[in-house]
């Protein structure tokens, strides 16, 4: 007899506990998106919770992301490390595709190494990077001179003034008094020599200054466990802009600066040169008209001149291929006239930049190809 009423009582509350969860089921509202970030790329494993409960779930490889939620009217939140923190409700039409902005007030500097990626804190060695909003701005020919006084203990001492002319690149001092102290160059992590090829100062004169997207300097010995010992005196590395998702877009750049000398040589003129003459051989006097002639000549004003210098650089970026190949492109012209005549120098850059994905964003390529023509006239 207690078996049925236990069995009976048991089918009762299955009736009565039954219809409050049919009517759950029914209410319940379904969230779905994609999350990408301020470029368009896909955010993998942000965070999507329902304020107030432990209901949530994470994008996938996508960035998608499926979220059944109590109502139309529930909070969403949208998170990640390093991004601002997003929350709409559940019927907003800004779920379907999340844009998430840099938090860059917390998100820690990291810096990539040839072993890893540390924050710049936890960093044993010297580094410091420096990016393409941080470097000196105006009318510059040379890499160099984006990166002078931006870098504690480098430093940048100009060549003779002559137009392509190099700089002497220390980085904590000279090591060698034999050997050389200039450190290594790594564009795009390809090291490549500092003497360049014929004709350019140094191996950043291989690169267009409006081309450059960050400088890192490795400043200790540390940097020889990744470059060996060409690294002893520290190393210079350049990244190159890259293509950018979304429509190409089209970017000019170019300035005309014009230069002279501040000062030239304190010289005597003719009369002050006879005068110094006649004074310290006065026996000359007689022969004065026939040594030194009429002539008054400033050779100084003869073989200096203006110097006009022009920079011109055109860049193509975007994507093809529903964003799956990121490209840039650019052409740069520079001229530097000398103000001594018939010094100048010339520089064609020609920069081509792809990023392809495959397999789902799973793989990126990076394919770089640059060409550089490089004429100087040395007086």
């Amino acid at each position: 007899m207690r078996k049925i009423l236990a069995m009976c009582l048991g089918v009762m509350i299955l009736c009565v506990c039954t219809p409050p969860l049919a009517l759950a089921r029914q209410g319940s509202y379904e969230v779905k998106g994609v999350v990408v970030d301020a470029s368009g790329n896909p955010v993998i494993g942000a965070t999507v919770v329902e304020l107030g409960t432990t209901n949530g779930t994470s994008t996938d490889f996508n960035g998608q992301y499926v979220l059944s939620v109590k109502d139309g009217n529930s909070a969403v939140q949208i998170s990640f490390i390093g991004y601002k923190n997003l929350e709409r409700v559940a019927s907003s039409a800004d779920l379907a595709r999340v844009v998430l902005e840099e938090d860059l007030m917390s998100l820690d500097e990291v810096v990539v190494i040839g072993y890893g990626a540390v924050k710049k804190n936890d960093m044993t060695g010297s580094v410091i990077a420096v990016k393409a909003e941080e470097v000196n701005r105006g009318a510059l020919t040379s890499p160099q001179e984006l990166l002078r006084g931006k870098v504690p203990g480098v430093n940048i001492v100009s060549g003779n003034g002559a137009p392509g002319a190099g700089a002497e690149i220390r980085i904590r001092g000279g090591a060698s008094l034999s050997a050389s102290n200039n450190p290594l160059i790594v564009i795009d992590g390809v090291p490549v020599a500092n003497d360049a090829g014929p004709g350019m100062s140094n191996g950043l004169a291989m690169v267009n200054p409006n081309d450059i997207a960050s400088f890192t300097v490795l400043k200790d010995a540390s940097a020889t466990a990744i470059y060996g010992s060409r690294a002893s005196n520290g190393v210079i590395l350049i990244t190159t802009k890259k293509g950018e998702g979304g429509k190409p877009r089209v970017s000019y750049n170019g300035s005309v600066s014009v230069k002279h000398n501040h000062k030239t040589m304190e010289m005597m003129n003719a009369a002050q040169f006879k005068e110094y003459i006649l004074g310290t051989y006065p026996d000359l006097a007689d022969k004065s008209s026939a040594l030194f002639g009429t002539a008054d000549t400033d050779w100084q004003d003869l073989i200096y001149k203006v110097g006009i210098a022009t920079d011109h650089n055109v860049s193509v970026y975007g994507s093809a291929l529903q964003n799956k190949l990121p490209y840039r492109a650019s052409v740069g012209y520079t001229y530097d006239g000398g103000t001594l005549k018939t010094s100048d120098n010339q520089r064609v850059t020609v920069d081509l930049n792809l990023s392809p994905k495959f397999f789902k964003d799973h793989l990126t390529v990076n394919l770089n190809a640059k060409g550089i023509y490089n004429r100087g006239n040395y007086a």
